[in-house]
Order: C-alpha cells, then sequence, then structure tokens
C-alpha cells in the first residue's frame, strides 16, 4: 500500500492513518463484534481537508462490493437497513413537509429495495427511488430532474464522491435541493491517532468519512451552498424554492 496518495476531494496531500479488520463494523457501536476477518483495510487521511477513505476498497468492483461487503450477510452489520431507517427517514420527510410535498418531484438516491418512495407515495408524494447496486439497468438519464434529492447514509458509502456528486447535480432541477444524511469526521478522526470511532467500519461499507471542510470544499467546487442541521443531517441548495423556505432559512 503506498503512502503518497492525493486526496479525492481536494487533491491534497493524503497519508496512511491506520489499519483495522475489515469485519470491524458499526454493531460494533451496540456491543456486537464479528470474529476477527485477518483482513487489513488501510484508511487514508488528507491533511489538508480532512477526508479520511480507503484507498484500495475504493478502486473495487461492483462485483466485488457486492461479493464482500453487500452480502447476504450485511444484515449483521446493519439490521436497521431493511425496515427501521427508510420508515423513520419517510416519517421525518413527512413531518418536515407537509403540504409542501405536492409541490415537488422527489427522487431517493441509494434508495436499496425502494421502501422509503412507497412509503412516500402512499401519502401522496410524486417519489422515486434509484439506487447505483439495485438499478444497475437503469440509466439516470432516464429519471429527469427532481426538486428534492434525499441520500440517506449514502455518502459515506461512495467509493468515488466525485462521482457521486455528477449524478446528484445531473438529477437535481434548478432549484433542488439535496437532503443528505452521514456523520462529520471531526473530532473522531485525527492525525497520529488510531481510529476508535465506530463509524469508520470497513465491513458496513463505510469508506468515505467526511470532516466538515472536506464537505464544504465538495460544495463550493459544485457551484452549491452547504447547511447542516446537527452532526449528521446536511443539505446543498443553490437558491432556496418557496417550499423549502421553513426548512432553508438564511440570515
Amino acid at each position: 500500500m503506498k503512502n503518497n496518495l492525493l486526496c479525492p476531494v481536494c487533491n491534497g496531500s493524503c497519508s496512511l492513518l491506520d489499519v483495522v479488520d475489515f469485519n470491524k463494523s458499526c454493531e460494533e457501536a451496540r456491543g456486537k463484534f464479528l470474529g476477527l476477518a485477518g483482513i487489513p483495510v488501510y484508511y487514508a487521511l488528507c491533511s489538508d481537508c480532512g477526508f479520511c477513505f480507503t484507498p484500495e476498497i475504493a478502486t473495487w468492483t461492483l462485483q466485488e462490493f457486492e461479493k464482500k461487503i453487500y452480502n447476504d450477510e450485511y444484515i449483521l452489520v446493519d439490521p436497521d437497513y431493511i425496515e427501521t431507517r427508510p420508515k423513520a427517514n419517510a416519517a421525518n420527510l413527512i413531518s418536515m413537509l407537509g403540504d409542501q410535498a405536492r409541490f415537488i418531484k422527489h427522487l431517493d438516491y441509494g434508495g436499496g429495495s425502494g421502501l422509503l418512495a412507497n412509503i412516500l407515495k402512499k401519502s401522496n408524494w410524486q417519489s422515486v427511488s434509484y439506487d447505483p447496486f439495485v438499478d444497475r439497468n437503469v440509466s439516470i438519464d432516464q429519471l429527469g430532474k427532481f426538486d428534492l434529492i434525499t441520500a440517506f447514509e449514502v455518502f459515506e458509502h461512495v467509493p468515488d464522491v466525485q462521482h457521486l456528486m455528477s449524478n446528484l447535480r445531473s438529477l437535481l432541477s434548478p432549484d433542488g435541493i439535496v437532503l443528505f444524511s452521514t456523520l462529520i469526521s471531526d473530532g473522531n478522526i485525527q492525525s497520529n491517532q488510531r481510529i476508535n470511532w465506530w463509524y469508520a467500519a470497513p465491513r458496513n461499507g463505510h469508506i468515505s468519512l467526511f470532516s466538515r471542510k472536506s464537505l464544504a470544499i465538495i460544495a463550493q467546487n459544485n457551484g452549491v451552498n452547504l447547511g447542516s442541521f446537527s452532526e449528521g443531517f446536511h443539505v446543498f441548495f443553490t437558491n432556496v424554492p418557496p417550499w423549502a423556505n421553513h426548512i432553508i432559512r438564511l440570515g
């Protein structure tokens, strides 16, 4: 593993930070541990923007991700992804937008089985789901433009954040917004320290870990503004559409 790497976010200088076992998972935060896989996974850290990533896994093909991470045992390390998380996110969106939902077209990017979008449809939303792993035969050019794109727990899974942002830009209407969730690494990942953060979990596919600065750079490079509601919930936007005024309050 070479130690002179360029940052995928800012092209800054990166060096290897730590190595963890492949079976390190988010379930360790709940006291559940898998046996060691005996497979080392290196994380690199950008000294400029603080982006942390796994250089080797970032080169995998879709087939490798499917075989090694998103397989039949994935539910052991992310039991909430099938129903609990989509149902909770759908309820939050319905509460957040209320009657304003009738004015918008919504895309759930990285939506897995499409449960979140299906729940929203039952509440009269114009909602569709797209997941690069599930909908491999669907071209994003066929999907159209959307006023609201949600990407719940997507960013930390992507091997190529530039490709993700290119897709989101192509799908977003001129005054659309992107609501997305990913935990900020500030205070949890630091140079010259071991990675003990539960969110750094290769078995879950958490291969891209964002600092606040790295998200701000991504926003700037893509001509959008970044806002954060919490350490884990964020928004990209340009002009704020009327239906989102109550969500994004400026000034």
